[in-house]
């Protein structure tokens, strides 16, 4: 496999501002960033287009239910880790206010926050049309498994091959070493079985 990992807006490689630009703007600029960094990776020759994957964990979990219905054909594969699927549930539901305060720009009945609610990634599903799955740890409780759980059920109501991987002992990272090898296998699994020729 060939990764692509962008430092694309939210993160701190450009400095503080680069950093901050995703606040208030989720679903914007930095899904426009990792499309980018895609498709010029994309033109190089030893890049097999048409077997093409996105994964993500958190933030990029967020991302990937957010690419899966944005990507116009370019992925044959999802894989999303302890991601936010529907933003005003995230909102109510998190123990990390801070974070949806700050990130989302505030809750969303709250005026200026229109911009980050519309770019849910739950309200994009009926453009869903690729595999995915989804893996959630159940003691994560800054983003709670019923996110991975609605967007699981989402691609199921789509018609989608859709796998669900719920670690009931884990939080949003997974750190015992047998759920670690699960957590492994059924990743690159995954993978495998729809991006190998």
């Amino acid at each position: 496999y060939i990764i692509v990992a962008p430092n694309r807006r939210g993160l701190v490689g450009f400095g503080q501002e680069w950093l901050e630009q995703i606040s208030g703007d989720y679903g914007g600029q930095c899904m426009t960033d990792l499309f980018t960094a895609i498709d010029t990776l994309s033109l190089e020759s030893y890049v097999d287009t048409a077997h093409l994957g996105c994964v993500g964990a958190s933030f990029g979990g967020y991302s990937v239910y957010s690419m899966a219905g944005h990507h116009e054909g370019r992925f044959k594969a999802f894989i999303a880790h302890d991601g936010m699927f529907n933003l005003e549930q995230q909102y109510l539901e998190t123990e990390e206010m801070f974070f949806v305060n700050w990130d989302l720009g505030g809750a969303y009945w709250t005026p200026g926050t229109e911009k980050t609610y519309e770019n849910s990634p739950h309200k994009f599903v009926d453009k869903w049309d690729t595999p995915i799955m989804v893996i959630h740890g159940e003691l994560d409780y800054r983003i709670l498994a019923s996110q991975g759980m609605a967007a699981y059920n989402a691609a199921k109501l789509r018609g989608l091959d859709a796998e669900l991987l719920i670690f009931p002992d884990e939080n949003h990272w997974v750190l015992k070493p047998q759920n670690g090898i699960l957590w492994q296998r059924t990743f690159f699994g995954w993978l495998d079985k729809w991006l190998k020729k």
